[in-house]
């Protein structure tokens, strides 16, 4: 049989559907992976919603997804450290080779990046065809439905080691389930006090079940009280930005201390406004996040789950494939965490 089933983006509206295509032919430098499981994103949920955004970047009928777990299949001719029946996941950022930062080794940082499942064929398939250079493998100590979070552990992971954690006072605003990984990253690693912001009771209950983090609802707390409370006259030393939220950002400004550090994943939906008086008065240093660090730091994040960090409650909801619509419908009720779809 040289057919697969796929979910993609088939019609120009709110959406996806599954369909039947042709087996993908892999190069000299690619290998063929049979998936596993794979994970929902929020960038799947901007795709299915066809918004400005994805109708601007996603071309009609692209097979998407990129968060994933398998086994190789099939491996190119050029491939000689990789070999058929490695379980794996992978780095969904396609680089170039001829920009600076590129052939600096900053790989994240390319200017020529293509995202699988964005702007070539992803990994809501039954097989998806990756180059050798993009492959990690999983350890046996990492089970399947985990290896298929990496990538937005990963987004976690270089969001909250940007800035030495040892000893510090964490503020991390957006109990998404990246949000919530970052807080158990900063815990693993040794941050003093972690505390998460949001104004959805849900998540920041699940962030309570995940890790020892002190979750707030600001509708109902005053973080000013959380501070004092925890005997935190200055406020905090370092801030993870992860909702997007214009609120959330200048709450963070006006709780840390001078010279604090924020490091920001979450994207604003549009231009905001910015008081930078606050922020230059205040001495902060502020790191936008982009992606992963290829590849360190999915070398840090297999090693810190190796030595025992937990974020497997951070998953919700496991399905079938077949019960997609119904994983996508969860997900945009804001209330689930992170959804693993089966494609045994």
């Amino acid at each position: 049989m040289n057919t697969m089933k796929v979910l993609c983006k088939s019609k120009a509206e709110e959406g996806l559907w599954m369909e039947t295509r042709p087996i993908p032919q892999i190069g000299p430098n690619d290998v063929l992976i049979k998936i596993k499981k794979t994970g929902i994103c929020g960038t799947d949920i901007h795709i299915w919603n066809w918004d400005a955004w994805s109708s601007k970047t996603v071309p009609v009928g692209l097979i998407t997804g990129h968060e994933f777990a398998g086994e190789i299949v099939e491996v190119g001719r050029n491939v000689d450290d990789l070999s058929v029946g490695q379980r794996c996941t992978g780095e969904g950022h396609l680089i170039g080779n001829h920009s600076r930062q590129s052939r600096s080794g900053k790989f994240h940082l390319d200017p020529e990046t293509r995202g699988i499942g964005v702007n070539v064929d992803g990994a809501f398939a039954e097989y998806l065809c990756l180059p050798a250079f993009n492959v990690v493998l999983l350890p046996d100590a990492i089970p399947d439905e985990i290896g298929a979070i990496l990538d937005p552990l990963g987004n976690a992971v270089h969001t909250a080691l940007s800035f030495d954690l040892v000893g510090e006072d964490v503020l991390i605003t957006g109990a998404g389930p990246i949000g919530i990984m970052a807080a158990a990253v900063a815990q693993h690693v040794g941050a003093r006090h972690v505390v998460i912001t949001d104004v959805n009771q849900a998540r920041l209950d699940l962030a309570a079940q995940v890790t020892d983090v002190i979750p707030v609802n600001v509708l109902e707390t005053d973080l000013k009280d959380v501070t004092e409370k925890l005997g935190m006259k200055q406020g905090f030393d370092v801030g993870m930005e992860m909702s997007g939220n214009a609120s959330a950002f200048d709450q963070m400004v006006g709780s840390m201390v001078m010279g604090g550090q924020i490091a920001m994943l979450g994207i604003p939906p549009g231009k905001t406004q910015v008081n930078w008086s606050n922020i230059v008065f205040k001495a902060l240093t502020i790191k936008g996040v982009y992606g992963r660090e290829i590849f360190e730091t999915w070398y840090k994040m297999i090693a810190m789950l190796e030595d025992g960090l937990d974020i497997s409650r951070v998953i919700t909801h496991r399905m079938p494939v077949d019960d997609f619509e119904e994983g996508f419908a969860t997900m945009k009720t804001g209330k689930s965490g992170k959804i693993v779809l089966d494609w045994t």
